[in-house]
């Protein structure tokens, strides 16, 4: 059975369309997307009753959560991307999940109000307010990257993977990052892999 990803780029499914470019893996892209109901087909909700994308299909097995499906990714067709040090696997389960509770939600009201929701709608003074929720993760992020390049072992693995797609948001945000000077220039590297660039046309 072919690999098939169900979702669009501009959504979490981006996140899983770049660890399966980086893997070099051939998949199915099937484009669903959450605007225009989408998402709520009773054949999508087959696949993913909570009625969201990503969804997986690999070898028999359906998986949502873009999380998840990336470590699944990154462990089942390893090609470095999955530390090989238990200590950095455990990392790299540690940063993905910090990502998604410490700044996913705040990054995500940034981005509806400076760029999703129709102009008449923003707020700007809820987006100032989110960006100065992330000021201290941004720190966190910042001084682990202190003296080094990587979040979870000597190379580029599925942890930076997973933080910078969170953390991708900022461009389209317009996100001042300046005060961090480790966190920029990783954040710029990570971003300027050939495979997320593909990932974020598809």
């Amino acid at each position: 059975m072919a690999i098939k990803l169900y979702g669009v780029a501009f959504s979490r499914a981006a996140r899983c369309l770049w660890m399966l470019e980086e893997l070099g893996l051939s998949y199915e892209h099937v484009k669903v997307d959450f605007r225009g109901g989408g998402t709520r087909t009773p054949e999508h909700l087959k696949l993913n009753p909570n009625g969201h994308i990503p969804v997986l299909q690999d070898d028999g097995l359906t998986l949502f959560e873009s999380m998840a499906i990336n470590l699944y990714l990154a462990m089942k067709y390893n090609k470095g991307l999955w530390p090989a040090g238990i200590e950095d696997q455990a990392r790299a389960l540690q940063w993905s999940f910090w990502g998604m509770t410490e700044v996913e939600s705040h990054l995500l009201q940034v981005l509806l109000n400076r760029v999703v929701l129709a102009p008449d709608r923003r707020d700007e003074v809820r987006a100032q307010k989110a960006i100065d929720a992330l000021q201290a993760p941004f720190r966190i992020l910042d001084d682990a990257l202190e003296g080094r390049d990587t979040l979870a072992g000597k190379t580029f693995s599925v942890a930076d993977l997973n933080v910078a797609a969170i953390l991708s948001w900022v461009r389209l945000a317009n996100v001042d990052m300046n005060a961090f000077p480790h966190l920029d220039p990783w954040l710029t590297a990570n971003l300027s892999r050939p495979a997320f660039k593909v990932a974020r046309n598809k």
